[in-house]
């Protein structure tokens, strides 16, 4: 009886590793080149932060969505980074110790996930002032795709 005692306090232990190693949320920090950009951080393309007058940092909730981080400054083009979400380290522990009762638990809260950080980017400046960004956009859903059409088929 002592030993599945044991055993089953030795299993609670590990319940949520990553929730106490890693937690549920993390800072990403921004550097831009040059600094003094307002950037966005957008999730399934809705702002959930702003980093003002890069460099800075923005506290987010770490899920399993990806994050765009969009930065603007006056006289330079707009900048983004596609900040992926990623496995955190001791997800891993979770799964092997826990027999994957911390990782279900890591993976509803979110603990289980990561993000790159710092998030390094290089501004462009724009080649004519109407070009130049200066707004964050309200919402950002990243890069419209550019889709191949097929050739055309000469005539006869």
């Amino acid at each position: 009886m002592k030993k599945m005692l044991l055993l089953i306090l030795a299993a609670g232990s590990t319940v949520g590793c990553s929730s106490i190693v890693e937690g549920t949320s993390q800072q990403i920090m921004v550097n831009t080149n040059p600094p003094g950009a307002d950037c966005g951080l957008y999730r399934e393309g809705i702002r959930i932060a702003t980093v003002q007058n890069t460099p800075g940092s923005a506290l987010v909730n770490k899920t399993k969505h990806d994050i765009w981080v969009v930065c603007v400054k006056s006289g330079y083009e707009q900048a983004s980074y596609f900040n992926k979400s990623a496995v955190a380290g001791a997800t891993a522990g979770n799964i092997i110790l826990g027999g994957g009762i911390g990782w279900i638990i890591d993976s509803a809260t979110g603990a289980d996930n990561k993000y790159d950080s710092p998030i390094n980017l290089s501004m462009t400046p724009s080649q004519t002032a109407s070009t130049a960004a200066t707004v964050l956009p309200a919402t950002f859903m990243g890069p419209v795709p550019v889709t191949a059409s097929a050739p055309s088929q000469p005539t006869p």
